[in-house]
């Protein structure tokens, strides 16, 4: 009797055996396909794909970076720009990622482009320049809605560079000059007016007050004398002055109605 044969087919089954183990990887899945059907996603680990009836397919589910190219739009002022992304997306179901889709990175390549230049169109230059947060979440929203069939998350849409040209450049600078002109004006005129009103209420307070005047004098010819000054100015009291000043609008008023004519028609005039 002999022991070739039985030695060939524990050689084939042992090669079979060792054909049909795969390694699967933590951040990996093992997609399998049985005569041709889907069975099921396996790994990670050790598992077994029968040779010649079964085909496995890997796929990894870790974060995959994406540079989205540079794309030109018109933004909804029209505004011609240039804006390119970074995506960051991963599989979070490898059985639709491989079968719903034929090559699912280029599809949410070509996905992130189209919606970049949409949601463009949607947003003024101001607000794309202020606020970039708003505009990646409106792109990471829309994505995430159209590949979730694809068994994809999006995790975070970051918009990298907003490029214009010379001449919105410079139309921009000119706006933000005469935006920090008109701010100034607004800061001299509303310092003017509390400036004015303060003298208003201090005007107030000191002829409200008795003597308050005369020791606004005495102040003034204090700083006066502080400044080494040849010339002395002493002001009058208006107290000592209102008097003389009533005597003489009386006179000026008595003089002027001792000279009113009086014309009275004649009788037989009419």
């Amino acid at each position: 009797m002999t022991f070739e044969p039985i030695l060939t087919m524990a050689f084939l089954v042992v090669i079979l055996i060792l054909w049909s183990l795969n390694i699967i990887y933590e951040y990996q899945r093992a997609v399998v396909f049985t005569l041709g059907r889907f069975s099921g996603v396996k790994g990670p680990g050790l598992i077994i794909v029968i040779p010649l009836i079964q085909r496995k397919v890997r796929v990894d589910l870790r974060t995959q970076v994406h540079d989205v190219p540079v794309q030109e739009a018109i933004s909804r002022d029209n505004v011609s720009i240039k804006v390119d992304a970074v995506l960051y997306f991963r599989v979070v179901d490898a059985a639709k990622a491989f079968i719903k889709v034929e090559d699912y990175f280029s599809a949410t390549s070509k996905l992130a482009q189209t919606t970049l230049r949409s949601v463009i169109g949607k947003h003024e230059l101001d607000e794309m320049l202020a606020e970039r947060n708003r505009l990646n979440k409106d792109i990471q929203l829309i994505l995430e809605k159209q590949v979730a069939a694809w068994g994809i998350e999006v995790i975070n849409v970051e918009v990298r560079d907003i490029l214009l040209t010379d001449n919105m450049i410079r139309a921009i600078a000119k706006q933000a000059e005469a935006e920090r002109d008109r701010r100034a004006k607004v800061i001299h005129a509303d310092a003017e007016f509390q400036a004015a009103q303060t003298l208003t209420n201090a005007a107030q307070i000191l002829a409200s007050a008795a003597g308050g005047m005369q020791l606004r004098y005495l102040q003034t010819l204090s700083e006066i004398g502080r400044e080494n000054n040849s010339t002395v100015i002493f002001p009058m009291p208006i107290d000592l002055v209102k008097p003389f000043l009533d005597i003489i609008e009386r006179t000026a008023s008595t003089q002027s109605s001792g000279h009113a004519v009086t014309i009275t028609p004649h009788p037989g005039a009419a």
